[in-house]
């Protein structure tokens, strides 16, 4: 190669090279449609489209983007025949980003790209390829439902099964199933999908969920067996306090539609109509509280004709939440005999799902399954607590070689199970526990130097993973299960530090609306299955404003203020109705459930708060938060009014709770957290409320005393006011009653009770006494925002503080967060006289910081020392404010 050559040959590839460096410049990442990723069976008609950027430049913005459409990918990706182009739009969003083209077709799937401009003047290559299709909608849905022949009185599950014809290759096909009950489906002996408690659980009588799901790998040219069991489910099963079967009905029924679209561009429609054969098989019975029984022993055989079933007209709605589905699974780490002599299996952590159990044996062995969260003072097999619930599986072997047993139809809150009917000798190998709950990312993490604390954050997402099984539960063991409505306000917002709540709580709002009284009051638990008039009680109903606005704030989600703001505005319309002059002190509450009382309380110890005063303060809360709804919406009459009104509510709360001098009618943590959390005192009597709140605590020993209302602000309010301290000795407090009194007892999950378990063993009330209860676990949400110091301060995470309070005996502490724009996050560590914080904020956003006592230091930010403000009092916090990249600070601390 002469030197020309060689030159012309280097020359070329350093400008490759430059031109690969500067696309890596800037890429798109992370694409959802409607929170989900290549989501099929939408039925938005208006989908909403997100991606992050993904940059290695710092202070990097969005400046515009631009999004196609097309409904072949391989011309969309060569620029060809888009079905939709938005064009070049100069705006910085990138999170929920309306679709803007002509009417989208149902059961059609559409292919999508996004590329980007930043501040810098850089230009991403266009995204990769995604995609969405469309759901069905009302007019669609040409099947007709199958059920079996006369009434379903049996509590054995039907096994339903045709067989269908598929004449030409397959290009993609899909099923749209829904049932009455619960539903599995298998196509020539694969399951299909990996959804368990399908459709899931929503207020049946307004609306219910129908699934999709490719069957493009599982359909074959040919005959195909397509086979449809049905549970009894939420609705057939018992459910609710009184043990009421067939709440929402008592037929069990399937509805199911698939769509061929063949190889030669041409459609078919399959239908459920006559020609279903069903029979009763293996599943003898199946339920939510009391569990299966499984005869393997059982063969389909003489099928029986199934009919079609005239249904009720509900909305069939496409899902939006996240199915449920397997996750962790664990060995057994020990087997042992009881003292009573019972065979038990500890799985070393107490979760919700259920056993699988592996077992040979003689034709008709017995095995039972029972479940518990604990064991007794003595160690013994302990279930009182689940009151009527038999929370047992029971399975029959047929004498076939080595059999696989789990259940279909029911789940169970446990760490130990007793197995009784083993045949042989039971091994750690044979068991395994298998955890179930909504398929929700994990997108927090939270770990400090202290394992107590460490463990108390495990517990609180084992808490939430146990009870966001379809809704919200407050506990997953006992005869109850039920979506109650105050424990999910008050772990709301930890609950969207630790994972993606985003469509779970979508679509449990769709079902608080549906359920909501005609009067505004809504119901104590969603879906509402306690029965009309059980409703309207402050701090429960209240979910209906607190977890919208919570869900703008997090996720940035204008639509779901729209979509709830007739329930927001109902609800407050109840209290306003039940009001006078401007006073509600009417009607029944839970008041600040499960406060502190000691059993022989001569002193007057017990922390009663007065419900009424309760009530007027989330009464003020739900009022402002409807105010700022209002303000997003554009609704400026309704600020007016509401404005107006919120003013009036808080004179009342001064004329009837408080005193001249700021003194609460009653004296208690949970009183003046709920007073100066929601503002409900004049600005010059904060302080001094403030103050006699620290008393209080340290009265009792630097002890908490709040129950389910009171607790997630409490050191809140201490930070909010100047004694994050004070927070910290509550958190770091290890006696009853503190949130690491049942770590220290042993706890894997958060508790009901502050002392489900007493310090000589015994337990608390039996007919109200869960180990796995999330409400309390709202602490978490102080964590998160106090500890790493991880705030946001506009919707969606658009921008952000970084706040880190160390404390207490602390020595480090680490928090992330996923947010719609990319990974925050915040890292401190104090060695050697020295604080060192390390902080990620992701592209197409901003921070404010504040380095904790830097003011007035030699603060170094990626090595270089920083010029601080010499006006900034010492030992005060430095703030700073900072753009997309990573940040690395030391200073004496």
């Amino acid at each position: 190669m002469n030197l020309l050559l060689k030159h012309s040959f280097f020359l070329v590839v350093l400008v490759l090279f430059s031109v690969n460096s500067f696309a890596q410049k800037l890429a798109v990442k992370n694409q959802t449609v409607e929170y989900q990723y290549n989501p099929i069976g939408l039925d938005s008609a208006v989908p909403r489209f997100s991606w992050a950027l993904s940059t290695s430049l710092k202070n990097t913005l969005q400046a515009s983007y631009e999004l196609r459409v097309g409904t072949d990918s391989v011309k969309l990706k060569a620029g060809k025949e888009m079905f939709w182009t938005s064009g070049t739009r100069q705006t910085g969003q990138s999170v929920l980003v309306n679709y803007g083209g002509p009417a989208l077709q149902s059961d059609t799937r559409y292919f999508w790209q996004v590329r980007v401009r930043d501040n810098h003047g850089n230009t991403s290559a266009w995204s990769a390829v995604h995609f969405w299709q469309m759901g069905l909608k009302a007019a669609d849905w040409t099947s007709e439902w199958i059920t079996v022949e006369g009434k379903d009185t049996s509590k054995a599950s039907p096994y339903f099964r045709k067989d269908i014809q598929i004449t030409k290759p397959i290009r993609r096909a899909t099923a749209y199933l829904t049932a009455n009950g619960l539903y599995e489906a298998h196509i020539n002996g694969s399951r299909v999908g990996d959804h368990y408690f399908a459709p899931g659980w929503t207020s049946y009588k307004n609306r219910l969920q129908y699934q999709a799901y490719d069957l493009s790998a599982l359909l074959k040219k040919g005959n195909n067996a397509i086979g449809i069991v049905l549970g009894d489910g939420w609705y057939k099963g018992r459910i609710g306090f009184d043990g009421q079967q067939k709440y929402y009905g008592d037929q069990r029924a399937f509805l199911l539609q698939i769509v061929v679209e063949y190889a030669d561009g041409s459609k078919e429609t399959l239908k459920t109509d006559s020609g279903w054969k069903y029979q009763y098989g293996a599943i003898l019975s199946s339920g939510i509280y009391d569990g299966e029984v499984y005869d393997s022993r059982r063969v389909l055989k003489g099928w029986l004709d199934g009919r079609v079933f005239k249904h009720d007209a509900v909305p069939l709605l496409g899902t939006v939440s996240p199915p449920v589905k397997k996750h962790e699974q664990f060995k057994a780490i020990r087997i042992f005999k009881t003292p009573k002599g019972e065979t038990v299996a500890d799985f070393g952590q107490n979760l919700v799902g259920w056993e699988q159990i592996k077992a040979s044996g003689p034709a008709g062995t017995r095995i039972t399954i029972s479940h518990a969260e604990v064991l007794d003072k003595e160690g013994n097999f302990y279930t009182q607590n689940l009151r009527s619930a038999k929370s047992q599986n029971t399975y029959v072997l047929n004498g076939e070689g080595t059999q696989v047993f789990e259940p279909h139809f029911t789940y169970h809150g446990f760490r130990y199970i007793k197995i009784e009917g083993y045949p042989g000798v039971l091994e750690p190998s044979a068991l395994t526990a298998i955890a179930l709950y909504s398929d929700m990312k994990q997108n927090g993490t939270f770990v400090t130097s202290d394992t107590l604390l460490n463990k108390l954050q495990r517990n609180i997402l084992w808490g939430q993973k146990g009870n966001f099984l379809d809704v919200p539960t407050d506990c997953p063991q006992r005869d109850e299960r039920l979506g109650w409505t105050g424990d999910a306000q008050a772990f709301f917002s930890t609950a969207a530090y630790n994972m993606d709540v985003a469509g779970f709580f979508t679509k449990w709002l769709k079902d608080l609306a549906a359920d909501q009284y005609a009067d505004g009051s809504v119901p104590h638990v969603i879906p509402n299955v306690l029965g009309s008039g059980q409703g309207g009680a402050t701090g429960w109903a209240d979910a209906s404003t607190i977890i919208p606005w919570g869900m703008y704030e997090n996720y940035g989600d204008k639509r779901i203020l729209e979509e709830q703001y007739a329930s927001m505005k109902a609800w407050e319309g109840y209290m306003i109705a039940q009001s006078r002059n401007d006073l509600w002190a009417t009607g029944f509450h839970f008041g600040d459930w499960l406060f502190y009382r000691p059993n022989d309380d001569t002193e007057g110890r017990s922390a009663v708060t007065d419900k009424y005063l309760i009530a007027q303060t989330f009464f003020a809360h739900s009022t402002q938060l409807l105010i700022n709804t209002a303000k997003v919406l554009g609704k400026k009459e309704d600020v007016e009014v509401y404005t107006a009104l919120l003013a009036k509510i808080k004179a009342a709360f001064q004329r009837e709770y408080m005193t001249s001098t700021g003194r609460l009618v009653s004296g208690t943590q949970t009183a003046y957290v709920l007073a100066l959390h929601f503002d409900m005192l004049p600005e010059a009597l904060r302080a001094q409320a403030a103050e006699r709140l620290v008393r209080n605590v340290e009265s009792y020993g630097n002890h908490l005393t709040t129950g389910f209302l009171g607790t997630p602000y409490l050191c809140q309010v201490l930070s909010r006011f100047g004694y994050t301290d004070v927070a910290y000795k509550l958190l770091f407090q290890e006696s009853y009653p503190s949130w690491l009194y049942p770590v220290k007892m042993g706890a894997t999950t958060i508790w009901e009770r502050w002392d489900g378990i007493k310090e000589d063993g015994t337990f608390q009330n039996d007919g109200m006494n869960s180990f796995n209860h999330y409400a309390y676990g709202a602490i978490g949400e102080w964590m998160y925002s106090h500890i790493a110091g991880i705030k946001l301060s506009a919707p969606g995470y658009k921008q952000f503080m970084i706040a880190p309070e160390p404390g207490g005996k602390l020595t480090s502490a680490k928090g992330t967060l996923m947010t719609p724009y990319g990974l925050i996050k915040s890292e401190w560590k104090i060695e050697n006289g020295k604080i060192i914080l390390d902080i990620s904020i992701p592209a197409n956003t901003t921070a404010s910081l504040l380095l904790p006592k830097a003011a007035q230091k030699e603060v170094k930010e990626n090595g270089v020392s920083l010029k601080t403000e010499a006006s900034n009092a010492a030992g005060k916090d430095l703030q700073l404010s900072r753009g997309s990249g990573d940040y690395h600070f030391e200073y004496g601390f």
